[in-house]
């Protein structure tokens, strides 16, 4: 299967972590403008002006993680944020990407995993890098 377009690499992702017993949901954003007043929905779309800064990922999901002994052993699940992109495309400095990555860098520093991805097969080595496998 070719993967030429960021739904494919979506579709491929949400398949692809389930290898480490994770989910990835499709996060949709926006605004319904059919009511009186109007609603606004997905991650990080509490308002225009922080959308415009911090723009969640079009996946978001949970991978289970045991920890240690020194931790009582407990399985915890790390939320995971994935931006899907389209093979071929490059980090560029437009506000849409910068704003995109900003919420992957909150995710980051909140303990979560957070990534673009615009390729089949570099998640899970990625995700697995990240929680110590």
């Amino acid at each position: 299967m070719k993967h030429k377009t960021e739904a494919t690499v979506q579709d491929a992702a949400q398949l692809e972590i389930q290898e480490l017993g994770g989910v990835l949901w499709r996060n949709n954003i926006g605004v319904d403008r059919s009511s009186v007043r109007p609603v606004r929905y997905g991650l990080c779309n509490d308002s225009k002006q922080l959308n415009a800064v911090c723009k969640s990922s079009d996946l978001i999901g949970i991978v289970p993680v045991v920890v240690t002994a020194d931790m009582v052993g407990k399985t915890l699940g790390v939320f995971v944020a994935v931006e899907a992109k389209k093979p071929g495309w490059t980090m560029g400095s437009d506000k849409h990407t910068v704003a995109q990555g900003n919420f992957i860098i909150e995710v980051i520093k909140k303990g979560g995993i957070g990534c673009f991805v615009n390729s089949v097969g570099g998640l899970v080595p990625y995700i697995k890098s990240q929680i110590g496998c």
